[in-house]
């Protein structure tokens, strides 16, 4: 091959990158193709994520391609092979409309950041935190804004290993309007079923403990909320629970 006919292909290879980081990739969270693509006598490095989820892709998506894009997203964190987002980009096409593909309620835990977890990007989720990822009546509604409102089609109740909150509520804290958080979890205390320690100290029995609060979390929800249990039932959400666990990373979805 001649020195014109390498720089040919080498050109029109660079031009199918960068056409396919414009137009091929847009979700952080994993739901159109990605990687890296490879050209003659050249490293392509992963792909920089650029564009924010629009309203024609997030509606093309059944809750159960959401979920698995989250599945993806968390595999990709977990081996070290996040994407690369160009946050200002994302910003940028964002800024005009928001189309997120799922809601998150998940812990305040400092550890446990559901955007970062599941390798998702700006515009890509909307994201509910509080201590023990509990429900109440305004997250309820928020839940109902990003469903019932702005589309977004999974709703994802998150705990974690080694909760403080889970652990404060087996240890029956008080302290200050925390009191009244931690009341919402001891439900789950009580109906965890368990023949060990039943202390806070117990790492094995408060994270058992945080699965039963997961589940009781989106069963509270179908409770309060007609409007997010009506549109699960017609299936146009689906409303599953998670465990993110510190020790390795791994995002367990529970069902």
């Amino acid at each position: 091959m001649d020195r014109d006919s390498r720089r040919c292909t080498c050109t029109d290879s660079l031009h199918s990158v960068e056409k396919g980081r414009r137009t091929a990739l847009k979700s952080g969270i994993g739901i159109a193709l990605a990687g890296a693509v490879g050209t003659v006598g050249l490293s392509v490095s992963p792909v920089s994520l650029a564009a924010a989820l629009t309203r024609k892709e997030r509606d093309s998506l059944t809750p159960d391609q959401i979920i698995e894009s989250m599945k993806k997203g968390n595999e990709r964190f977990r081996s070290g092979n996040a994407h690369q987002h160009d946050y200002l980009a994302q910003k940028r096409a964002s800024a005009a409309g928001q189309f997120p593909a799922a809601v998150i309620l998940s812990c305040i835990d400092s550890r446990a950041p559901a955007e970062l977890i599941l390798d998702s990007g700006i515009g890509d989720t909307f994201n509910a935190r509080i201590a023990g990822n509990v429900a109440n009546e305004d997250l309820a509604g928020s839940l109902e804004f990003a469903c019932a409102a702005a589309g977004a089609k999974v709703v994802l109740v998150m705990g974690h290993t080694d909760c403080g909150a889970i652990k404060g509520a087996i240890d029956n804290v008080q302290l200050g309007n925390l009191t009244g958080l931690l009341a919402k979890i001891k439900p789950a205390v009580d109906a965890t079923q368990y023949e060990g320690k039943r202390t806070g100290s117990n790492i094995e029995f408060a994270d058992k403990v945080a699965r039963v609060n997961v589940q009781n979390t989106i069963d509270d929800l179908r409770k309060r909320s007609d409007i997010l249990a009506s549109m699960e039932k017609d299936g146009k959400i689906k409303m599953v629970g998670a465990m993110y666990h510190l020790s390795n990373g791994k995002v367990e979805f529970l069902s």
